[in-house]
């Protein structure tokens, strides 16, 4: 589960780094335009880089529309990730009957655990008989 959590961390902290480039890209490469016949357009002074480098409209637009798809595709997989995590669908009383089976099944395999040694110390004893026997012909 902490695997799917780290996921679904890196996945939110990819999703705001994308807000903060989307915005950016808008912020840098919006045309300047005004709202109404009362707004202006400050002049750019000569000696202050270009605050805005304008698109084409047309690239503009397909970038727009890039980053709002990759946007969307990394909301997508939040969402899985979210639907992945135990627990979203399950009552705490199915949670604990989970936890129970899975104690239960741990105890099986222990006590086969600890019959497959028994077993292999018998082999080993065995095995060590039959070589001593083995040197004394």
């Amino acid at each position: 589960m902490s695997d799917r959590l780290s996921q679904l961390q890196e996945a939110v902290d990819q999703l705001m780094e994308q807000f903060i480039a989307t915005y950016f890209y808008i912020e840098r490469h919006h045309d300047l335009k005004t709202f109404s016949p009362k707004d202006t357009i400050a002049p750019q002074k000569a000696d202050h880089p270009n605050e805005v480098d304008a698109l084409p409209p047309d690239v503009f637009a397909a970038g727009q529309l890039e980053l709002a798809r990759d946007l969307i595709t990394r909301e997508q997989q939040i969402e899985y990730l979210i639907s992945s995590l135990p627990g979203l669908d399950n009552s705490e009383h199915d949670q604990l009957h989970s936890i129970k089976e899975l104690e239960e099944e741990l105890a099986v395999a222990e006590k086969q655990r600890q019959e497959a040694v028994k077993e292999k110390d018998e082999v080993l004893v065995k095995l060590d008989q039959t070589l001593r026997s083995i040197r004394r012909y």
